[in-house]
C-alpha cells in the first residue's frame, strides 16, 4: 500500500503544479483514491474533495469553481504527504499512560507537575466549561467529566 499511496502523491503533485490540469483527469484520480485507500482520513480527504473537482471539470466553470477545486485537492495532498512521511522517535503503539492528576489538568488545560491554586483550577474550568457545556456545543457527559475533574484537583490541591 505504500507503493500505492507513494504514486498516489505523486500524481497529486504533478497535477497541483500544472498551469492547466485536466480536471477530468484529476476527478477521476481522486474518485480512485477514494475507492482504494485504506485509510480513513484520505477516503474522506478525496470523498469531499469529489464535488469540486467534478465541478471544475465542467465546460462552463469558472474561475472561482476552479480555486476551491485546487484548496480540495491541496488537502488530498497533505493527508497524503503525511501518510507517506517517514516517522522517527518512538513507535506509535506505545502511549504514555496519564495518572488521574495529569488526566485531570490535561482536561482542563492546566501545566503538569506544579502547584495550582484553587483560582487557577476554577478560571480554567470556565474556560474550558464555554466549550464543552452542552449550551455552548458541548454534550453533557463531556461537561461532567470536566466538573468531575475540577472537583478531583481542587481536593488534590
Amino acid at each position: 500500500m505504500d507503493q500505492q499511496l507513494r504514486a498516489w502523491k505523486l500524481d497529486v503533485e504533478r497535477v497541483c503544479s500544472a498551469d492547466a490540469p485536466d480536471w477530468p483527469g484529476i476527478a477521476r484520480l481522486v474518485t480512485d483514491i477514494a475507492g482504494a485507500s485504506e485509510n480513513l482520513m484520505l477516503r474522506q480527504a478525496a470523498t469531499q474533495a469529489l464535488p469540486s473537482l467534478r465541478n471544475a471539470s465542467v465546460r462552463w466553470a469558472d474561475g472561482d469553481a476552479r480555486v476551491v477545486a485546487r484548496r480540495r485537492l491541496a488537502i488530498v495532498l497533505d493527508v497524503l504527504n503525511d501518510l507517506t512521511a517517514p516517522r522517527f522517535g518512538k513507535r506509535g503503539g506505545e502511549a504514555k499512560l496519564l495518572t488521574p492528576d495529569e488526566r485531570y489538568r490535561q482536561l482542563l488545560g492546566l501545566p503538569f507537575g506544579r502547584y495550582l491554586p484553587a483560582t487557577e483550577i476554577h478560571r480554567a474550568f470556565k474556560r474550558a466549561a464555554k466549550t464543552a457545556h452542552p449550551d455552548g456545543g458541548g454534550s453533557a457527559g463531556a461537561f461532567l467529566e470536566l466538573s468531575a475533574a475540577r472537583d478531583a484537583l481542587m481536593k488534590l490541591h
